[in-house]
């Protein structure tokens, strides 16, 4: 039998039932902390000025999220459409700190070429973050809440962004 297969969420995903719609049935998630990369809004997204979540390394910093238990390995790649991959993102396994120790995960990181400077979340995108509460420590969780974002954008272009207004709540 082969080892389990975990996934870390750090943007979106962070909302279990996004997941849930996502993939299917996952297993116990559990909070996970992603050491020496930081949270960035850097991943351009298909609407100027908009952006996703990326990771990049960086020493000493830490990113926290949902380390998701995925039930079967090949659950990750029916996330992959939904995080761009190979196109956007890269599919990584790392190391995530959790209460049950260091598990390996897959974590999307950004591809080269498709970051840029200046970009801000739509603040409904950021509402998903804001769904992994459980998982994080109350000071992530407020610096989550008060990150700059981009509101009153219209349902078209929320959908453009893969959110919307009567899904993110």
């Amino acid at each position: 039998m082969s080892a389990p297969a975990y996934y870390f969420a750090y943007g979106s995903n962070m909302n279990p039932a996004r997941v849930a719609a996502r993939i299917g049935e996952t297993r116990a998630a559990l909070a996970g902390v992603l050491r020496d990369y930081r949270l960035c809004f850097d991943k351009a997204s298909r609407v100027p000025g908009i952006s996703h979540a990326n990771v990049v390394a960086s020493q000493g910093a830490w990113v926290e999220g949902v380390l998701i238990g995925l039930t079967h390995p090949e659950q990750i790649q029916a996330m992959d459409p939904f995080e761009g991959y190979p196109q956007e993102y890269q599919r990584h396994r790392l190391p995530i700190h959790s209460d049950e120790g260091v598990i390996d995960a897959w974590v999307y990181i950004a591809r080269p070429g498709t970051t840029g400077a200046g970009l801000q979340p739509a603040r409904e995108y950021l509402a998903h973050l804001l769904h992994g509460r459980a998982f994080l420590s109350s000071e992530y969780h407020a610096w989550l809440a008060d990150f700059p974002s981009v509101t009153g954008l219209d349902e078209a272009t929320l959908i453009q962004l893969g959110v919307s207004r009567h899904d993110s709540g």
